[in-house]
């Protein structure tokens, strides 16, 4: 469906349904001086960052994005102050951010000392941060495309609450973007995705400026626009003609002079715009030259009436883009493309260069001179209003603002003993699934809180026991035709609303995506919810980006890798993953592990159910250096070669050890010559090398690191700490200078090659630094070094010239 406001009749008639809000008490003039303070506010912030706060001479431009914000201003300011209500949740186009705060300082939600420092250490930020900016910003942007799809899985987030049981009103997850924006690829696979689970209640909002940080953008792009959309079941309204210019084409001539806009290139009319009215009269009147009523229609008008007019598209007409937003009912997904010049009503107006561009000095003094802003009120909230009691007013009874602040909590849950399976032999991918099997049948408020997903790995990944308990999730029944039909099946394939799993199609970033939305569901929403998703390993890097942002945001899921490295050998280099476990290292706010046994990864899920829910301060432990109070979320990078168990171990020390990075597998004497430090997989080739050796060398130690995420993190805060002494030191303090210490991982070796630095010991890593190749795990591993016998050779290599009796 296509609702286009080139056909809404040139006045706002009384039986529009914005008609009866902005005729009472002036309320569309009380928008028209919020959008000018808005406007004006937020290009001060950002000369005031770059020209007038006291900057270093080594600091380069501070920026900012006064184009780009005003050519959003009016949208921003008729959706906070018109459309919005308290449960609607908006994602802001990033270098929209500004006017953003503004609205938020105009509201008391933001203060002027980090408006102030816009850009500066402790301000607001670049681009709206949920975890960094002060005020109520619902979603972090700042990774184009990522924003702007994130409302698509806030939405699906919503349905699934309301199928589990929650009665709030859904609201509209809204997206602010640049239509720029839609050049990332991510935007697509979204909308899919969107598709497939019949989504609703999602509103986007294009800033149709026609232009990109170089250039213009390719005429046209409009079309293929609407046509994607309306391809994916959105309902498009295109928002191209202000007020002004509906009633200038019910005027003689108008109908040309509408023609004439509809057939001008981009480049032609941004330039237009940026040259102002004179520009536009010689244009118009020589292009459309009929020596009657369209000339007529031009000449009636002065230089600045005529650029009024050719610049009121309906983006920045607040009759219209009220009246749109009033019309646009139901929970169909929506769209509207709305018309800009970016810059407007800045003397940057519609040049090709005012995407990174400041206004100078001079301009900057013109533009308040402009705004009527007397010297030294500039950071006034409601400087130049001329009915300060009536704008308060009608800011008092606004509905987006009239609960306050929208960040919710959610009680934690009860988590359950973890209870780890009992096979002698099993592979840590099959573990994880017998266990989430096992919580699934006991059942409680952790198991009935927990939504899973993939992308399209459900099955291979281990998930089939947890989702024949608990079903897959749709807002509506759909029958497993299989069983249906009789056709044996060892997966139960039936939706419901109150199935716990949701089925992704195989774009790992909307996987990212849709976890980053559900675990802000306490925040969001209200409702925890634990959030377990997984993927194989080497296609982590695939939904990096959006992991990334996820993260960013504080959201808190568990993300499971598996199968993992050259031990999935039969699947080729494509399929196996190398720096992995240095993605996890490197993530904040995600805590990784690769544990090689049951127990082990029994202990890890537990811990990290409890993790993911923790909210408290930053402060590091002072035994581990780590900030495990606030929280975080969880990687498990995991293997499908099955590996013999150990036998119980109940030492409550081994349970610490596990959870802090690592633990002694087999504790090294005090003279010893040799420690062997494995992580994963490859526990089986550490503990056979360490016996064949142990007859040559001298107390030889095994050390198991289940986290080097954790152990290099706690090592590294020690550091910066007085007297702070990590689990890395406490674990390698009673080794004698002369150790060797031989690293071993089915991974990147840098994972654990640092681990000599600690306390300054020789160090052999070994690991996977090249692509792998099809094969046997045994011929991958001999390839590699890191099977016994490579691990052996290493410590005949490195032993000073000692060789191996």
């Amino acid at each position: 469906m296509q609702c286009d406001l080139m056909t809404i009749a040139p006045e706002v008639t009384s039986t529009s349904p914005a008609a009866g809000l902005l005729q009472r008490a002036g309320d569309l003039s009380h928008l028209e001086t919020l959008h000018q303070r808005l406007l004006w506010l937020s290009c001060w912030t950002i000369h005031h960052a770059n020209h007038l706060r006291k900057k270093d001479e080594r600091d380069v431009k501070v920026g900012g994005h006064q184009a780009s914000s005003a050519s959003m201003a009016a949208i921003l300011t008729a959706l906070y102050f018109h459309a919005l209500r308290p449960g609607d949740r908006v994602a802001v186009k990033p270098h929209a951010g500004p006017v953003f705060h503004a609205i938020q300082y105009l509201m008391g939600n933001q203060t002027r000392d980090r408006l102030e420092n816009f850009r500066g250490y402790g301000g607001v930020q670049s681009y709206p941060s949920r975890t960094k900016d002060m005020d109520d910003v619902d979603f972090s942007t700042g990774s184009v495309g990522l924003g702007a799809a994130m409302p698509i899985f806030a939405s699906l987030v919503q349905d699934y609450l309301q199928g589990h049981g929650r009665a709030a009103p859904l609201g509209r997850m809204v997206a602010l973007i640049g239509d720029a924006e839609l050049d990332e690829g991510n935007i697509y696979e979204a909308l899919q995705e969107g598709w497939k689970h019949d989504l609703r209640n999602v509103w986007w909002v294009i800033d149709y400026n026609r232009q990109s940080l170089d250039g213009v953008v390719r005429e046209g792009l409009f079309a293929r626009i609407e046509a994607s959309f309306a391809a994916f079941g959105w309902r498009v309204v295109r928002l191209k003609y202000g007020a002004l210019q509906r009633e200038a084409f019910a005027e003689p001539g108008g109908e040309k002079l509408r023609g004439w806009i509809d057939a001008c290139p981009n480049a032609l009319y941004s330039a237009l715009t940026f040259q102002g009215g004179a520009a536009w009269r010689r244009r118009l009147m020589e292009d459309l030259d009929d020596q009657g009523p369209a000339s007529a229609l031009i000449e009636s008008r002065s230089d600045a009436e005529l650029a009024a007019l050719m610049e009121n598209l309906g983006g920045h007409c607040l009759a219209s883009l009220c009246e749109a937003f009033d019309a646009t009912t139901g929970e169909q997904p929506t769209v509207f493309l709305a018309y800009t010049v970016k810059g407007w009503g800045t003397p940057l107006a519609g040049h090709k260069d005012n995407h990174a561009g400041l206004m100078t000095v001079g301009q900057m003094a013109q533009f308040q001179q402009t705004m009527a802003i007397p010297e030294g009120a500039e950071w006034e909230p409601f400087a130049a209003v001329a009915d300060e009691a009536g704008l308060r007013n009608f800011l008092s009874r606004v509905p987006f603002f009239s609960e306050g602040r929208r960040r919710f909590t959610a009680p934690q849950l009860p988590v359950p003993a973890t209870i780890a399976p009992t096979d002698r032999i099993l592979s840590t991918q099959a573990g994880f699934g017998k266990i989430l099997d096992e919580i699934a049948r006991l059942g409680g408020p952790l198991a009935d809180r927990i939504v899973t997903t993939s992308p399209d790995v459900t099955v291979s990944t281990n998930l089939g026991g947890w989702v024949n308990r608990r079903g897959l999730f749709a807002r509506t029944t759909k029958a497993d035709t299989f069983r249906d039909e009789r056709i044996p099946s060892t997966q139960k394939w039936a939706f419901t609303p109150g199935g716990q799993h949701i089925e992704l199609g195989i774009a790992e970033m909307n996987l990212m995506l849709l976890l980053g939305a559900a675990g802000l569901s306490h925040s969001l929403f209200g409702e925890r919810l634990i959030p377990i998703g997984t993927v194989y390993d080497p296609f982590v890097a695939r939904g990096l980006d959006a992991l990334n942002y996820a993260c960013y945001q504080d959201s808190r899921f568990m993300l499971v890798g598996t199968p993992s490295g050259i031990t999935l050998a039969p699947e080729g280099g494509a399929h196996q993953s190398i720096g992995s476990p240095l993605i996890g290292m490197s993530q904040d706010g995600l805590a990784a592990f690769e544990p090689a046994f049951l127990d082990e990864l029994a202990i890890i899920m537990g811990w990290s159910f409890d993790y993911l829910q923790r909210d408290g301060e930053q402060d590091p432990d002072p035994r581990t250096g780590l900030a495990d109070a606030a929280g975080g979320s969880v990687y498990l990078r995991l293997s499908t070669r099955p590996v013999e168990q150990p036998l119980r171990r109940p030492n409550p020390g081994f349970a610490q050890g596990v959870i802090d990075g690592a633990y002694w597998l087999r504790e090294p004497g005090p003279n010893a010559e040799v420690v062997i430090a494995y992580q994963g997989v490859v526990a089986p080739e550490a503990i056979r090398a360490a016996g064949r050796i142990a007859g040559a060398r001298r107390d030889v130690g095994v050390l198991a690191v289940t986290s080097a995420d954790r152990l290099h993190a706690g090592w590294t805060a020690a550091r910066h700490a007085p007297d702070g002494v990590s689990q890395a030191d406490r674990l390698l303090a009673g080794l004698p200078p002369h150790c060797l210490i031989v690293t071993v991982i089915d991974g990147h070796p840098m994972t654990l090659g640092w681990l000599g630095a600690v306390r300054g010991h020789r160090t052999a890593p070994l690991g996977v630094e090249r692509f792998g190749q099809t094969g046997r795990i045994a011929d991958l591993y001999r390839h590699f070094g890191i099977d016994a016998d490579g691990i052996v050779a290493a410590v005949g290599r490195h032993s000073a010239g000692r060789p191996l009796g």
